[in-house]
């Protein structure tokens, strides 16, 4: 869909079916603990899409545009009074990353692990390593530099390593 905005059903069906795995993936990382909240969230986050008069110069920057406005769709349900702690026990994320450093553990563990980040290292992880973004790319998403984003991707993997061994991380 290049250079067009997305101008009728068909254009929005097909954007919905190729990034809402995508979506749900992301809005899951913030939202695990009710599946109402999830599904509202990648709701609105589509809703967003079909309001924003936006053109895309690719597929791929479509892509980033959906990532970052769930992100940040559920920030906003993340600072709602209102928000509810409903126990959500799906399994959502297949690992695509192919030099895993978790790979001997099992899958749940790692993601339930990557669940328990501060939320400033789950979108990092979630990028680097479910996307398979690199960090020049994942700086550009979230308009931060290079070199913090290899800061926070390595913090992360130092808090997400001492938790699966059951060791405190220092920074």
């Amino acid at each position: 869909m290049p250079d067009s905005l997305l101008c009728t059903n068909r254009d929005f069906e097909q954007a919905y079916l190729r990034n809402v795995d995508t979506v749900f993936r992301v809005c899951f990382i913030y939202l695990k603990q009710s599946r109402a909240d999830l599904e509202d969230a990648v709701q609105d986050t589509f809703l967003k899409l079909i309001k924003a008069d936006k053109r895309f110069e690719s597929l791929e920057h479509e892509k980033a545009w959906l990532i970052v406005t769930a992100t940040n769709t559920c920030k906003n349900y993340l600072k709602s009074k209102w928000k509810r702690d409903v126990v959500l026990n799906d399994q959502l994320f297949s690992n695509r990353g192919s030099e895993d450093q978790f790979s001997d553990l099992d899958n749940n563990t790692v993601i339930q692990g990557v669940m328990d980040l501060p939320a400033k290292y789950k979108t990092i992880i979630y990028l680097y390593y479910y996307e398979g973004y690199k960090t020049e790319e994942i700086a550009k998403l979230l308009k931060k530099k290079p070199a913090t984003v290899r800061n926070l991707l390595h913090r992360a993997r130092g808090l997400l390593r001492n938790e699966l061994e059951g060791i405190p991380y220092e920074y």
